[in-house]
Protein backbone atom coordinates (compact mmCIF):
# COMPACT_ATOMS: atom_id res chain seq x y z
CA UNK A 1 0.00 0.00 0.00
CA UNK A 2 1.08 3.47 -0.64
CA UNK A 3 1.50 6.46 1.15
CA UNK A 4 -2.90 6.59 1.76
CA UNK A 5 -3.59 6.26 5.06
CA UNK A 6 -5.97 3.14 5.90
CA UNK A 7 -8.72 5.88 7.12
CA UNK A 8 -8.62 7.37 3.81
CA UNK A 9 -9.05 4.12 2.00
CA UNK A 10 -11.62 3.72 -0.13
CA UNK A 11 -13.17 0.28 -0.35
CA UNK A 12 -15.03 -1.17 -3.42
CA UNK A 13 -17.93 -2.33 -1.60
CA UNK A 14 -18.93 1.44 -1.02
CA UNK A 15 -18.93 1.88 -4.67
CA UNK A 16 -20.13 -1.43 -6.32
CA UNK A 17 -23.63 -1.86 -7.87
CA UNK A 18 -24.68 -4.74 -5.96
CA UNK A 19 -27.90 -5.91 -7.88
CA UNK A 20 -26.44 -7.80 -10.61
CA UNK A 21 -28.30 -9.70 -13.72
CA UNK A 22 -26.31 -13.02 -14.53
CA UNK A 23 -26.77 -15.15 -16.99
CA UNK A 24 -25.46 -19.02 -17.70
CA UNK A 25 -23.19 -20.57 -20.60
CA UNK A 26 -26.45 -21.80 -22.21
CA UNK A 27 -28.37 -18.99 -22.34
CA UNK A 28 -29.16 -17.43 -25.56
CA UNK A 29 -27.92 -13.62 -26.45
CA UNK A 30 -31.53 -12.90 -27.58
CA UNK A 31 -32.45 -13.35 -23.54
CA UNK A 32 -29.45 -11.83 -22.30
CA UNK A 33 -30.02 -8.76 -24.00
CA UNK A 34 -32.91 -8.22 -23.28
CA UNK A 35 -31.71 -8.19 -19.66
CA UNK A 36 -29.32 -5.98 -20.49
CA UNK A 37 -31.98 -3.48 -22.26
CA UNK A 38 -34.61 -4.21 -19.26
CA UNK A 39 -31.94 -3.31 -16.46
CA UNK A 40 -29.65 -0.99 -18.61
CA UNK A 41 -26.72 -2.68 -18.27
CA UNK A 42 -24.16 -3.11 -20.69
CA UNK A 43 -22.54 -6.42 -19.24
CA UNK A 44 -23.65 -9.43 -17.55
CA UNK A 45 -21.42 -11.68 -15.48
CA UNK A 46 -21.61 -15.15 -16.63
CA UNK A 47 -22.16 -17.15 -14.20
CA UNK A 48 -21.58 -21.67 -13.78
CA UNK A 49 -21.80 -23.66 -10.60
CA UNK A 50 -21.92 -20.18 -8.24
CA UNK A 51 -19.15 -18.90 -9.72
CA UNK A 52 -18.01 -16.29 -12.47
CA UNK A 53 -16.79 -17.55 -15.51
CA UNK A 54 -17.18 -14.97 -17.91
CA UNK A 55 -18.39 -11.61 -19.07
CA UNK A 56 -20.65 -10.87 -21.83
CA UNK A 57 -21.29 -7.36 -22.86
CA UNK A 58 -24.01 -5.85 -24.95
CA UNK A 59 -20.88 -5.28 -27.47
CA UNK A 60 -20.37 -8.90 -27.81
CA UNK A 61 -24.21 -9.62 -28.88
CA UNK A 62 -23.74 -7.16 -31.60
CA UNK A 63 -20.64 -8.74 -32.97
CA UNK A 64 -22.03 -12.17 -32.54
CA UNK A 65 -24.95 -11.18 -34.26
CA UNK A 66 -22.98 -9.29 -36.90
CA UNK A 67 -20.65 -12.12 -38.05
CA UNK A 68 -21.90 -15.65 -37.01
CA UNK A 69 -24.87 -15.03 -39.42
CA UNK A 70 -27.68 -16.94 -36.76
CA UNK A 71 -30.64 -16.07 -35.10
CA UNK A 72 -29.55 -14.33 -31.97
CA UNK A 73 -32.00 -16.56 -29.70
CA UNK A 74 -29.58 -19.59 -31.15
CA UNK A 75 -26.43 -18.13 -30.28
CA UNK A 76 -25.51 -19.65 -26.43
CA UNK A 77 -22.98 -17.12 -24.47
CA UNK A 78 -20.37 -20.36 -24.10
CA UNK A 79 -19.77 -19.40 -27.95
CA UNK A 80 -19.07 -15.81 -27.59
CA UNK A 81 -17.62 -15.57 -23.61
CA UNK A 82 -15.36 -18.30 -23.80
CA UNK A 83 -11.70 -19.16 -22.79
CA UNK A 84 -11.28 -15.69 -22.01
CA UNK A 85 -10.22 -14.50 -18.16
CA UNK A 86 -12.36 -12.96 -15.68
CA UNK A 87 -10.25 -9.88 -14.20
CA UNK A 88 -12.49 -9.24 -10.82
CA UNK A 89 -12.16 -7.57 -7.16
CA UNK A 90 -12.96 -8.42 -3.39
CA UNK A 91 -15.28 -5.88 -1.67
CA UNK A 92 -12.82 -5.10 0.61
CA UNK A 93 -10.09 -4.06 -1.73
CA UNK A 94 -9.17 -0.47 -2.01
CA UNK A 95 -10.50 1.59 -5.27
CA UNK A 96 -7.52 2.52 -6.40
CA UNK A 97 -5.86 -1.33 -6.32
CA UNK A 98 -9.13 -1.59 -8.49
CA UNK A 99 -8.53 1.31 -10.83
CA UNK A 100 -4.94 -0.42 -11.54
CA UNK A 101 -6.32 -3.46 -12.28
CA UNK A 102 -8.87 -1.70 -14.82
CA UNK A 103 -6.00 -0.18 -16.79
CA UNK A 104 -3.52 -2.67 -16.71
CA UNK A 105 -5.89 -5.12 -18.53
CA UNK A 106 -8.26 -2.48 -20.25
CA UNK A 107 -11.50 -3.15 -18.91
CA UNK A 108 -14.40 -0.72 -17.80
CA UNK A 109 -16.18 -3.21 -15.21
CA UNK A 110 -14.91 -5.89 -12.78
CA UNK A 111 -17.19 -8.78 -11.04
CA UNK A 112 -16.76 -7.74 -7.26
CA UNK A 113 -15.93 -11.71 -5.93
CA UNK A 114 -16.62 -12.46 -2.35
CA UNK A 115 -13.38 -13.65 -1.15
CA UNK A 116 -14.73 -16.20 1.39
CA UNK A 117 -17.29 -17.75 -0.58
CA UNK A 118 -15.96 -17.35 -4.26
CA UNK A 119 -19.80 -15.57 -5.34
CA UNK A 120 -20.41 -12.69 -7.05
CA UNK A 121 -20.94 -9.68 -4.40
CA UNK A 122 -21.53 -7.00 -7.29
CA UNK A 123 -20.06 -5.08 -10.13
CA UNK A 124 -17.63 -2.14 -9.64
CA UNK A 125 -18.07 -0.33 -13.01
CA UNK A 126 -15.62 2.85 -14.26
CA UNK A 127 -19.86 4.61 -13.83
CA UNK A 128 -19.76 3.82 -10.24
CA UNK A 129 -16.05 5.18 -9.87
CA UNK A 130 -16.58 8.44 -11.47
CA UNK A 131 -20.13 9.46 -10.05
CA UNK A 132 -18.28 8.98 -6.60
CA UNK A 133 -14.67 10.98 -7.15
CA UNK A 134 -14.23 14.44 -5.96
CA UNK A 135 -12.41 17.26 -8.38
CA UNK A 136 -9.70 17.36 -6.31
CA UNK A 137 -8.74 15.04 -3.48
CA UNK A 138 -6.10 14.58 -0.46
CA UNK A 139 -4.91 12.04 1.61
CA UNK A 140 -5.59 9.23 -1.38
CA UNK A 141 -8.88 10.13 -1.68
CA UNK A 142 -10.46 9.15 -4.97
CA UNK A 143 -10.53 12.15 -7.39
CA UNK A 144 -11.18 12.91 -10.83
CA UNK A 145 -7.28 12.55 -12.34
CA UNK A 146 -7.64 8.92 -10.78
CA UNK A 147 -10.79 8.46 -12.97
CA UNK A 148 -9.24 10.52 -16.44
CA UNK A 149 -6.14 8.00 -15.96
CA UNK A 150 -7.90 5.16 -16.00
CA UNK A 151 -9.94 5.69 -18.58
CA UNK A 152 -7.39 6.78 -21.25
CA UNK A 153 -5.46 3.47 -20.36
CA UNK A 154 -8.91 1.59 -20.86
CA UNK A 155 -9.04 3.54 -24.24
CA UNK A 156 -6.33 3.28 -25.61
CA UNK A 157 -6.42 1.48 -29.17
CA UNK A 158 -4.53 -1.74 -29.87
CA UNK A 159 -2.69 -1.62 -32.85
CA UNK A 160 -3.80 -4.23 -35.01
CA UNK A 161 -2.41 -5.57 -38.53
CA UNK A 162 -3.93 -8.13 -40.53
CA UNK A 163 -2.88 -11.45 -39.37
CA UNK A 164 -1.08 -10.21 -36.16
CA UNK A 165 -1.33 -10.22 -32.66
CA UNK A 166 -3.31 -7.25 -30.82
CA UNK A 167 0.19 -4.54 -30.19
CA UNK A 168 -0.38 -1.94 -26.94
CA UNK A 169 -0.61 1.28 -28.80
CA UNK A 170 2.12 3.63 -27.34
CA UNK A 171 1.29 6.87 -25.45
CA UNK A 172 0.53 9.47 -26.98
Amino acid sequence: MTERKKDKIMKVERLMTRDVQTCRPESDLSAVAMQMWNWDCGVVPVVSGGKVVGMITDRDICIAAATKHRDVAKIRVNEVARGQEVYSCSPADDVHDALKLMKEKRVRRLPVINAETGELAGILSINDVALNAQPEATNGELCAQDVEETVKAICTHPIRTLGAPLMEAAPR
